[in-house]
């Protein structure tokens, strides 16, 4: 009888699998023997142990962290975080493509590209579109981490637009793409890149900088030296890991480098200007692309001097690009550089004044180039300077995610006020973020405004100084330093409320009346909840305040909506308006912890 066809295969693979095991040694016996025996079962490989399930996080938790890292929660965005977790919310923040600014401002140029008129200026329907993009950008834009990283760097490597620099706004919208598509690359590279930039050049005077000559008595401009070591990079003082300063036997601080430094930095930033036909072609010939593409080298205008700063050295004669390359790599490589950003970038994003254990825990991410989230998985590229590492590095931080340091009084910092209108416009779902018809928006730096508009601070120190202690208050008293509080004045304070409440009451200023109405708020949730004040609150405090809104507080603005009457649906629209404005300028909204 014939074997199964099924009886056949069982022993054909019992053959294989013994010639198998006695071709990996698994047989016993010696050379001559008559049989093999079977060796011992293979290990158990035990299956890898998944990482733990990251805890769920409440809607309050989530609001408080998306107002740390974005332009403000809204519902959305709140249920979106809830549901993904924070680790997998900022990988896919980290996987987002960056919306971008200057293609929008050149699609509004006039055909032939031009953006001056013939008295030299910039034509004026140009001159607010950067202001324009960066609204609804930071409103509207998908990639919210991403934009909130370039907006606290804008503040770092500070270029305005109320300078000569914002006579072309297509420089100025391609220096936020610069810092929009580095906010997740490396420190170092995006030091390149702005030093590149026509619009930094500009705005620091070192565009056609030229070689020293002492015939004439010319010598380098030293503004973008002096800026890029005490602004950009490392400050003025040498700084412990953990941001202190490093002192001196008597006490006093340990100073980094004199004016000799400077001066010889300068000479490394000679020889850029615009990318066109020669060093000096006149600015009406210059190609309209230069305005917004990086500097070139011209080698007769670059000094060939060594130069020697810090504990750098450039030989005579090194190329102008090669000089520049070696001298921010040797400022790059200063221990300085990753406590002295990492603490302004923990400023710009949780708190104002963080503790040396948070700066130093941020400065190692910084400097490793990697940070390891709570389920394990490494974000950054192990280079230095990789700002994945230190963006994660600061929102995950236990210190910024603690329950406890919402109730801590030295833990926190003031909402800045762009990022206060931006919150609103998110959370209650606006129409359109398209600013061009809004008056409003055009100049928010005015003290009866915002007092703060992107890319037009009105000085390379920014709207406020990192080391800002402000005089006469309790965080003074503390020690503490407050930056925001250097534009929280008598008039801002007043100013900002004035401000919303035109936006949420929806009478807003406009260019042309006449056009169909953006920026007009959803408050459909709120007004269906308003005919109970505590359901309208519990509603806005977990979208505005994540949760705490104090009794004292909600008590105050309960006796005002009491006072409104809630028969129609006008009344209770009315109510839902007061209600946003009441919480937006309690302490509670104005204070982040």
């Amino acid at each position: 009888m014939q074997p199964s066809r099924s009886t056949y295969l069982r022993t054909l693979l019992l053959l294989v699998s013994t010639v198998l095991l006695v071709a990996c040694g698994g047989g016993g016996g010696g050379g001559g023997g008559s049989s093999s025996t079977v060796g011992a079962p293979p290990p158990v490989v035990e299956p890898p142990v998944p990482p733990p399930e990251p805890p769920a996080i409440t809607e309050q938790q989530a609001s408080r962290f998306l107002s740390q890292a974005t332009f403000g929660p809204s519902p959305v965005a709140i249920e979106e975080l809830v549901s993904l977790g924070l680790e997998q919310w900022l990988l896919a923040e980290f996987e987002k493509p960056a919306s971008l600014h200057l293609e929008r401002v050149l699609s509004q140029f006039p055909e032939d590209g031009t953006f001056v008129g013939s008295n030299g200026m910039p034509l004026p329907e140009l001159v607010f579109l950067p202001s324009d993009s960066f609204w609804k950008t930071a409103i509207e834009g998908d990639d919210q981490l991403r934009q909130r990283m370039a907006f606290a760097l804008s503040q770092i490597l500070v270029v305005s637009g109320d300078s000569n620099a914002g006579r072309a706004p297509q420089a100025l919208a391609h220096y936020a793409d610069i810092l929009t598509e580095g906010a997740f690359g490396n420190y170092r590279e995006l030091l390149q890149r702005v030093t590149y930039s026509p619009a930094m050049a500009v705005f620091l005077t070192y565009l056609r900088n030229e070689k020293a000559d002492p015939a004439v008595g010319r010598v380098p401009d030293e503004n973008y030296a002096r800026e890029l070591l005490q602004l950009f990079t490392i400050g003025l003082v040498a700084l412990n890991a953990d941001g202190t300063p490093v002192t001196n036997p008597d006490g006093s601080e340990v100073e980094l480098y004199d004016n000799r430094d400077i001066t010889e930095l300068a000479k490394v930033f000679t020889g850029l200007s615009f990318d066109a036909p020669r060093f000096q072609t006149p600015l009406q010939l210059v190609p309209l692309t230069a305005f917004h593409s990086p500097l070139v080298m011209y080698e007769p205008f670059h000094s060939q001097r060594a130069k020697r700063f810090l504990t750098v050295e450039i030989p005579e004669n090194t190329p102008g690009g090669q000089s520049i390359t070696l001298a921010l790599d040797g400022i790059f490589a200063h221990s300085n550089v990753g406590p002295f950003v990492g603490r302004q970038l923990i400023q710009r994003f949780v708190t104002s004044a963080p503790s040396p254990d948070y700066v130093s825990r941020v400065a190692a991410a910084f400097d490793e180039g990697e940070y390891a989230l709570p389920s394990g998985t490494l974000v950054g590229s192990g280079e230095r300077g990789d700002l994945k590492a230190v963006i994660a590095a600061i929102l995950l931080d236990r210190e910024a995610r603690a329950e406890t340091s919402v109730d801590n009084p030295q833990f926190g910092k003031l909402r800045e006020p762009v990022l206060r209108f931006t919150h609103w416009a998110r959370a209650f779902e606006i129409n359109s973020a398209e600013a061009g018809n809004e008056l409003s928006l055009r100049n928010t730096n005015r003290a009866e405004a915002l007092g703060q508009q992107a890319y037009r601070s009105p000085s390379v120190f920014n709207f406020y100084r990192p080391g800002y202690i402000a005089p006469g208050t309790e965080t003074g008293a503390a020690g503490l330093t407050a930056p925001e509080l250097q534009i929280t004045n008598a008039s801002t304070v007043v100013g900002y409320p004035n401000f919303l409440t035109s936006f949420a009451f929806g009478v807003s200023p406009k260019v042309d009346p006449g056009i169909a109405p953006t920026y007009v708020a959803n408050y459909t949730t709120q007004a269906a909840l308003a005919d109970d004040p505590q359901a309208l609150l519990d509603n806005l405090d977990t979208l505005l305040t994540h949760g705490t809104l104090q009794e004292d507080t909600r008590a105050r603005i309960t006796s005002l909506l009491d006072r409104l009457a809630a028969e129609t649906d006008e009344d209770l629209l009315l109510r839902a308006r007061l209600a946003s404005v009441l919480v937006m300028t309690s302490p509670e909204y104005i204070v982040l912890r």
